[in-house]
């Protein structure tokens, strides 16, 4: 099963997160209703926790309110049980602020029949590997 969570995460982020419109997270049916996902990339986010779908695509909306445009592509994601960890890289332009930025980071996947039910952010990827009991 673990392999699965794996590419469950791969083909998510691949075709939701990563497939165009950065606003829209589209299909969240890998996603367990409950969900509670937490940020520790975004300092206005650090010890909020949000629940369920709707939860979530208010995290998202609130990650990618001050940006333009955000290219971004699925480094690696790595099998740890019934978690997967997942590295990320992103380019983002800022709407108002004209800024450019880029960003490594990764997130910790929680998996319980199949779908994600806990979901949490790191800046940095080593942080995540260690969260689920992997070394780089």
């Amino acid at each position: 099963m673990s392999q699965e969570n794996v590419e469950v995460v791969r083909e998510w982020v691949e075709n939701t997160v990563l497939r165009g419109d950065i606003g829209d997270l589209g299909d969240v049916s890998s996603l367990d209703p409950e969900i509670v996902y937490e940020d520790e990339i975004l300092p206005d986010h650090v010890g909020e926790a949000y629940r369920g779908h709707d939860g979530f695509r208010k995290a998202w909306a609130r990650a990618i309110e001050p940006w333009e445009d955000i290219e971004g592509r699925l480094e690696w994601a790595r099998d740890a049980g019934n978690e997967v960890v997942s590295c990320h890289w992103s380019r983002m332009h800022g709407k108002g602020s004209e800024v450019d930025a880029e960003i490594r980071y990764a997130y910790l996947w929680r998996f319980r029949g199949g779908k994600v039910v806990y979901c949490k952010s790191f800046a940095n990827p080593a942080e995540a590997l260690g969260a689920a009991g992997l070394s780089e």
